[in-house]
C-alpha cells in the first residue's frame, strides 16, 4: 500500500492500476474524469489538515482524514470548512468504478463506463458521460446528467434535476421541492420513472419510442404532445395515458403539486433539449 499526505497545491501521477476510486470530502470543488493513461491527481487548494491518498491493491483512495459523523455546526464554525477544504482533480481509468461523497460543495464527474455513485449533502452534481449504473443524491442543489446510458437514478430533496441527451435505458428522477427537465434520445428507453412534490415536469421522447405511458397530478396541468397519449379532454386535465409505438417500455411522471409536460422530438433530432409544448396538448 503506498501513502501520501498532500498539505498543498501539488499534482500527483500514481504507478500502479486502479480499478476503484473512493472520494470523501468536507468541503471543496470535486472533478473526476475518466481518461487514459495512469492516475493522477491535480490538487489547487487545500485546507489545513491536507488530503489522504492511498492506493492500495487497485483501489485509490482521496479523503480528507476525519471520521465521518465527526461534524456538525459548533465543529463546522469552529474551523471546519478551513481545515478540511479541497478543489481537486482527479484522473482516473474509464474502467474505474468511482464513490464520491462531499459534505458540502460541488462535484462534476465525466467519462466514467462502469458507472459512479455521486452523494452531496449540500452543493450541486455533474454527471457527463457515464455508463453503467449511476447514483446521484444531493439533500439540497441540482443535478446535471448528459449523456448519460445505463442505469440512472437522481434524487435531490430541495432541488432542480436536468437531463439532456440521455441514451440511459432506465431512468429515476425524484425531486421533494423542484422541477425535472428530461431529454431523452434513446427509443429503446424502457423504464422511466419521474416524480416531484412540488415543481413542474417536462419530459421529452423520440417520437419512434417505445413506450407505456402514464401521466398524472394532484394540482397542475398535464399535457401530452403524441395524439395517442391524451386525457379526458375537460378543462384542467390532470391525468394523461396512453400506448406510443408498441408499449414495451414504460413512462410514468407524476406531480403532487405542479404541471407535467410530454414533448416530442424527431427521430433523427440529436440536439440539446430546447422545444417548448405546442400544439397536440391534451
Amino acid at each position: 500500500m503506498a501513502t501520501w499526505l498532500i498539505n498543498g497545491p501539488q499534482r500527483l501521477t500514481l504507478e500502479g492500476d486502479v480499478g476503484r476510486l473512493d472520494a470523501w470530502f468536507v468541503h471543496g470543488k470535486l472533478h473526476v474524469v475518466g481518461t487514459e493513461g495512469p492516475a493522477r491527481l491535480e490538487v489547487t487548494k487545500v485546507g489545513r489538515k491536507g488530503i489522504t491518498v492511498t492506493l492500495d491493491d487497485g483501489v485509490l483512495s482521496v479523503r480528507h482524514p476525519v471520521k465521518p459523523g465527526w461534524w456538525g455546526l459548533p465543529w463546522w464554525f469552529g474551523g471546519g470548512r478551513r481545515n478540511y477544504t479541497a478543489e481537486i482533480v482527479i484522473a482516473v481509468p474509464p474502467t474505474a468504478a468511482a464513490s464520491l461523497t462531499m459534505i458540502a460543495g460541488s462535484v462534476v464527474a465525466s467519462g466514467l463506463r462502469r458507472g459512479a455513485t455521486v452523494d452531496v449533502t449540500s452543493g450541486s452534481i455533474r454527471v457527463m458521460g457515464l455508463g453503467g449504473t449511476v447514483r446521484t443524491k444531493t439533500m439540497s442543489g441540482s443535478i446535471e446528467a448528459m449523456g448519460v446510458a445505463g442505469d440512472l437514478s437522481m434524487e435531490t430533496v430541495s432541488g432542480e434535476i436536468l437531463l439532456a441527451e440521455s441514451p440511459a435505458e432506465r431512468v429515476r428522477a425524484r425531486t421533494i421541492s423542484g422541477s425535472v427537465t428530461c431529454d431523452l434520445d434513446n427509443p429503446f428507453a424502457h423504464d422511466v420513472h419521474i416524480d416531484t412534490t412540488s415543481g413542474s415536469i417536462t419530459v421529452r421522447v423520440p417520437e419512434d419510442a417505445d413506450l407505456d405511458v402514464t401521466l398524472g397530478a394532484t394540482s397542475g396541468r398535464v399535457t401530452s404532445a403524441f395524439p395517442q397519449v391524451r386525457g379526458s379532454g375537460l378543462p384542467g386535465v390532470r391525468h394523461a395515458n396512453g400506448r406510443i409505438g408498441r408499449g414495451s417500455g414504460t413512462l410514468r411522471a407524476y406531480a403532487l403539486s405542479g404541471s407535467v409536460s410530454l414533448l416530442s422530438r424527431p427521430a433523427d433530432d440529436l440536439g440539446p433539449f430546447e422545444a417548448e409544448p405546442g400544439e397536440g396538448s391534451v
